[in-house]
């Protein structure tokens, strides 16, 4: 799609502010600084949007948004709800109409709840971590392409959950994703007060252990600052869990230079555009060793994100490639009082 080629194109990197193994570039576009829309949190504060189950009994891949509002409300792809039956994940970002009710694609983090909590959802703190959002990402492109729907493969999201608990001794008796950035939070907000949005920032751009991860950008930098603790929380949780891997000894070009050689592979993906739920159109990219999503409405990306794919590795030049041998989570056990889905 031209206009993410173009946008893309526009996009410089600010210096690199770098704490312990994670390492960010701000993304500029030097675009709009306020947005026309509510991100969830204000409005989930003010009154004016409400999250609960699709119905009394529930059903586990989707949640019922209402927007009340006068403005459409942003929601952030990986971004979590707590509450209710059990807690979620949003498997897409989306801009919600105003004064609209729309039902939206999520994957459960909580796999060993499915009881009321609460009649409706709260926003929590953080989004997803990035690697689950990555490999989430790829298996919603896939639903989309084959299946024409949202959804994630709901086991491998409980077994990735499981496997990154036991590395970061997170016990939860629900086994929910919360436990682990709860064990961890005061070594997370470290990290959230080591990096800052700056200036006509408008996305950032995350490496760790200097291997590029991931991409967030948005069309405004107002957008960017709100929901930037978020973003640092996911990918900081990542960084702890590969703090104390065996750094990579092979040559490499520069990080920046690989951060802007990135940037060109996001450029150059594959673009297949599908309608989005809510407003506008749902982009998913795809490259040799990327995945990524966008979403775009009235002539503008209102957020891109894209990662690195799960098992590839960064050559030698810089370039990024497919690891010989990709390794699948583990069997996901199962739970009691959880909808099975498969």
């Amino acid at each position: 799609m031209q206009l993410i080629v173009d946008a893309v194109g526009r996009l410089r990197l600010g210096e690199a502010i770098h704490f312990k193994n994670l390492t960010m570039f701000p993304v500029l576009n030097g675009g709009r600084i306020q947005a026309d829309y509510l991100v969830l949190d204000e409005a989930l504060a003010a009154g004016y949007a409400r999250v609960t189950e699709v119905s009394e009994t529930g059903s586990v891949p989707e949640l019922k948004f209402v927007n009340s509002c006068d403005k459409a409300v942003f929601l952030l792809d990986g971004e979590e709800l707590v509450g209710a039956k059990q807690n979620r994940v949003l498997n897409l970002s989306i801009l919600a109409p105003a004064g609209k009710t729309v039902v939206i694609p999520v994957s459960c983090v909580e796999a060993g709840r499915w009881s009321h909590r609460s009649a409706a959802f709260a926003s929590a703190p953080r989004a997803q971590y990035a690697g689950g959002r990555a490999k989430k990402m790829a298996q919603v492109t896939d639903s989309l392409r084959s299946e024409g729907c949202r959804t994630s493969n709901q086991r491998e999201v409980w077994a990735d959950i499981d496997l990154k608990a036991a590395r970061m001794q997170a016990h939860s008796p629900t086994d929910a994703m919360s436990a682990i950035y709860e064990a961890h939070q005061t070594n997370l907000e470290d990290f959230v007060r080591a990096f800052f949005a700056t200036e006509n920032q408008a996305g950032a751009l995350f490496a760790i252990n200097e291997v590029i991860t991931g991409l967030d950008l948005f069309d405004c930098s107002e957008t960017l600052r709100k929901l930037f603790p978020k973003l640092v929380r996911s990918y900081a949780l990542d960084a702890l869990d590969a703090l104390h891997q065996l750094p990579d000894t092979q040559a490499k070009p520069p990080i920046r230079e690989r951060a802007e050689g990135f940037l060109g592979w996001v450029a150059s993906a594959r673009a297949e555009t599908f309608p989005a739920i809510g407003q506008g159109e749902d982009v998913r990219l795809t490259a040799t060793c990327l995945t990524g999503a966008a979403l775009v409405a009235d002539g503008s990306v209102i957020h891109l994100s894209a990662f690195r794919s799960p098992g590839a590795i960064e050559s030698h030049d810089g370039e990024v490639r497919p690891s010989a041998r990709l390794s699948r989570p583990s069997a996901r056990r199962e739970r009691r009082g959880t909808p099975s889905q498969d």
